[in-house]
């Protein structure tokens, strides 16, 4: 179940990197998002209705919880920007949103391998390590793009977009953060 959340969260880190590259497809890609989200939230539902109901499981409950619903945080704040991306009537493309979600789609490509090895240490480790770097490659890309917006003479409407978009965009890959701490933390105690 870790493995589909982990490719939820892989399939929605794609289509917000495609949103921001074909704006005039946004409402394709809002709903296909939300559609994602939506068996993300049904599948992190399952896995709480299963430890509540099983004497016995494989992973404290406490991580198994943990683990599942940073998973599906990570999901929901790529919806939330997609959403906002709506609601604000998104129409350009700022290279900045698309650098963002490409290490967006890394930092899910590496939480996926860390869940598919999640009973190897050293594989879990390693793939922790990336994800904290890009992370900060994040960092490094959102502060140059909002430094940028009051630096491009855009009216103070687009400005107010894109650094909400741009936090969102943030905010995601913090959280992938927290599910690689999760991960590893999980790994280390059942090595």
């Amino acid at each position: 179940m870790f493995g589909e959340l982990a490719g939820h969260l892989t399939a929605s880190a794609r289509l917000i990197n495609q949103l921001f590259a074909e704006p005039h497809r946004l409402d394709h890609f809002v709903i296909e998002i939300k559609k994602v989200e939506h068996a993300a939230d049904a599948v992190t539902q399952d896995v709480i209705r299963r430890i509540n109901e099983s004497f016995v499981t494989p992973i404290d409950r406490e991580d198994i919880h943990l683990l599942a619903t940073r998973l599906d945080t990570v999901i929901d704040l790529i919806d939330g920007t997609a959403r906002r991306a709506k609601m604000y009537h998104i129409t350009g493309v700022r290279e900045p949103a698309r650098q963002l979600t490409d290490v967006l789609i890394r930092s899910g490509d590496c939480i996926a391998m860390a869940v598919g090895s999640i009973k190897k240490p050293k594989v879990v480790i390693e793939r922790s390590r990336e994800i904290k770097r890009l992370e900060e490659e994040g960092d490094a890309i959102y502060n140059l793009a909002v430094g940028d917006l009051f630096d491009d003479g855009l009216d103070a409407i687009e400005v107010i977009k894109w650094k909400d978009l741009y936090d969102k965009l943030e905010d995601a890959l913090d959280q992938c953060e927290d599910v690689a701490n999760a991960l590893e933390s999980i790994s280390l105690k059942h090595a």
